[in-house]
């Protein structure tokens, strides 16, 4: 008979999984109980903490719907979901950064030069670049989703004023790998605060807000997906993400240009009769391992 302690539970746990068990399911889970039961020796954690830790828990699961992701929100805010991108990140290739919890599948097709602005107001915003491989030639045919706020501050999954798919859009590029589309200036906004996620920001003295930026899903065959973010270089919030999701390569610089300026074959709604918002960002992709 072995008795249980709190110095060998770990190694008790372990001796119950089966050695059927999988060698990568063995670490993950071994890996994870045991930074468990050392982070409540180390804390000493009490009845009362660990009984607010499943609250929290069960605070997430009560208001998980399908358009609203806490527990996705939560690994944002806590660092995870950006440690896992960064971990997984090419070296060659753009930086991943977080898809986080307000991403609707299943976008419209978008056309190269389509618009996103359609009769939202605020400064219109060109945006350009390249999809290529590590090598710097065009990828022929990926596919870019492409999603951002309102000037509201908010998503379309969030707001029951727009549609399902506003500011979301779905394009192909062609043999040149170019893509290009029209749409509102993003705006800086805050991440949901009224439920468990927002007690934590709260409890440890953290702001909800996150820099401006347009989310972009880039895949192609043959290539591992990318999952990013850019953000322009003059956001407030750029060096206090509360999603930790800026990487040094994925800040961008807006321009600014004359109407005279905006080049022919972009949709837009209506013409174009004042300054606009230019942006030109490159995606690499890394080849498939």
């Amino acid at each position: 008979m072995r008795t249980v302690t709190k110095d060998n539970i770990t190694d008790v746990f372990m001796g119950y999984v089966s050695e059927e068990t999988s060698p990568r399911m063995r670490e993950i889970m071994g890996s994870l109980v045991q930074h468990l039961h050392d982070f409540a020796r180390e804390t000493k954690l009490t009845h009362e903490e660990w009984r607010a830790g499943i609250a929290f828990l069960e605070g997430c699961a009560e208001i998980e719907t399908e358009d609203r992701h806490e527990f996705v929100l939560a690994s944002d805010v806590l660092g995870m979901s950006s440690l896992v991108d960064m971990i997984n990140s090419s070296e060659d290739a753009t930086s991943s950064s977080v898809l986080g919890p307000f991403h609707v599948s299943g976008a419209p097709a978008l056309a190269y030069g389509g618009d996103m602005k359609r009769h939202y107001g605020g400064p219109m915003l060109l945006a350009q670049g390249v999809i290529k491989d590590t090598d710097g030639n065009p990828i022929a045919g990926a596919e870019i989703d492409i999603w951002q706020t309102a000037p509201n501050g908010l998503y379309a999954s969030q707001d029951q004023e727009q549609d399902t798919y506003s500011f979301h859009g779905l394009m192909t590029v062609g043999e040149d790998g170019k893509y290009a589309f029209t749409t509102v200036k993003p705006v800086e906004y805050t991440v949901p605060s009224d439920g468990p996620v927002g007690d934590i920001l709260r409890a440890c003295g953290r702001h909800p807000w996150r820099p401006s930026h347009l989310h972009y899903i880039v895949k192609a065959p043959g290539f591992e997906p990318l999952v990013t973010e850019i953000f322009p270089d003059d956001d407030p919030y750029l060096d206090e993400d509360t999603v930790f999701g800026v990487r040094k390569d994925l800040v961008m610089t807006y321009v600014e240009k004359p109407a005279s300026e905006f080049p022919e074959g972009m949709e837009v709604s209506g013409k174009v009769t004042e300054n606009f918002l230019h942006v030109e960002f490159d995606v690499t992709l890394a080849p498939k391992a």
